[in-house]
């Protein structure tokens, strides 16, 4: 009650700072996992942005009958190297996504608890924090996606040799280099209004999940900050991704198209909008099978490894007598 009524009466205090909750643990945590999971699974992404972009009128994008048969044309045609084009980026633009996401996600909650990490926040609050986090990483990331998603589109070697001098890529500085200066800071940034609305996934998804592990430890009448088992963090992940994943698809499918150096859309509401005539529902929805299959288990990598990485940290930190 003391701790209470000294945050309500001294709000300057700098104990309640947000940036005396800022603790790099997450940041390293976050980085371990993004990392982890798009090494083992970048594959699947790439196939999931050609089929996003795949919108039937471009006719040097590669038609692709299902997963199987996009793994094996890719292999067949562009070797293992191709399954792994624009993983450079990835693997930034994910570590780094994942690292600052966490970073920020955490410093924000801890703060509106007022560093009692044992104080629940209710559905709505982990949004708020989950949303500004997300805006926060996209801003930082977006130039990098960017670059990833147009990497990813080089079908092949043969193909990149037909583009335009600017728009075919060596690699990822080259990408930035080419892309700034053809394009300026808008081309870094294509697909951030999209990107925008996506951080109503990365919110939703948080919401669940942290909703998830509270009401487990709640049930079982632990703290609400208990580590918990491999097992629990791997299915609450896997839930409140496939509940974000659904709901949000949609934009990710945008997002890419407005990246893709093949078209020329004007806007977001022009590629919704030539999306939504020449292909309807559906068309929002292409890639999202190989989607699904993708960041199920990234998320439950990411999350795994993530939990046990930042709680071990954290340990380190503590030390006896301490709080």
């Amino acid at each position: 009650m003391t701790t209470m009524k000294t945050r309500g009466a001294a709000a300057p205090n700098p104990n309640f700072t947000v940036f005396s909750h800022v603790k790099y643990e997450h940041l390293v945590a976050g980085i371990s996992g993004g990392v982890a999971s798009t090494l083992i699974l970048h594959p699947l992404d790439l196939i999931k942005i050609r089929f996003a972009v795949n919108d039937g009128q471009t006719t040097t994008t590669p038609q692709y009958k299902g997963l199987r048969s996009a793994i094996y044309t890719i292999f067949r045609q562009e070797g293992a190297r191709g399954l792994y084009r624009g993983v450079t980026p990835n693997v930034w633009g994910s570590g780094s996504a994942w690292g600052f996401y966490f970073l920020f996600y955490s410093t924000i909650k801890t703060w509106i608890q007022g560093g009692n990490a044992k104080k629940p926040l209710g559905p709505t609050m982990h949004m708020i924090a989950a949303a500004e986090a997300g805006i926060l990483t996209l801003v930082m990331t977006n130039p990098i996606w960017v670059v990833k998603t147009r990497l990813c589109l080089q079908y092949s070697d043969i193909e990149a040799a037909k583009l335009p001098d600017n728009k075919r890529y060596a690699g990822m500085l080259d990408a930035l280099t080419k892309i700034y200066r053809t394009e300026g800071i808008r081309g870094l940034y294509r697909g951030f209004v999209p990107g925008i609305f996506g951080v109503s996934h990365g919110a939703l998804q948080f919401m669940t999940y942290e909703e998830m592990k509270n009401s487990y430890n709640q049930y079982r009448r632990y703290p609400i900050d208990t580590k918990l088992g491999t097992a629990e963090y791997l299915t609450f992940a896997a839930l409140s991704k496939l509940l974000a994943a659904a709901a949000t698809y949609p934009y990710q499918v945008v997002r890419a198209r407005l990246q893709d150096q093949h078209h020329d859309y004007k806007g977001s509401l022009d590629c919704v909008l030539r999306t939504w005539r020449y292909e309807g529902v559906r068309g929002f929805y292409k890639g999202l099978s190989p989607n699904l299959t993708r960041v199920t288990p990234a998320t439950m990598i990411t999350f795994l490894m993530y939990e046990n990485v930042s709680h071990f940290l954290l340990s380190l930190r503590k030390e006896p007598g301490v709080m």
